[in-house]
């Protein structure tokens, strides 16, 4: 599954224990033929997120009116 703008991003932690990150989708970026994103997380950080397999992109309310 792949990210838009506006869409919340969870990030489930990678051993027991770690906390879930969330944060919202700012950009999407296409370098090489990599699709990776510019995120700000909930504790107010930015950063450019290259997702994995324990990633969920969970669309806006906009995106899911049009699907």
């Amino acid at each position: 599954m792949e990210g838009n703008v506006g869409d919340e991003i969870i990030v489930e932690g990678r051993t027991l224990g770690d906390p879930r990150r969330t944060g919202e989708v700012l950009e999407i970026r296409n370098t090489g033929g990599v699709r990776h994103y510019r995120v700000r997380w909930d504790d107010g950080t930015d950063c450019v997120f290259y997702p994995s397999s324990d990633t969920q992109f969970v669309p806006t309310r906009a995106h899911k009116s049009h699907n």
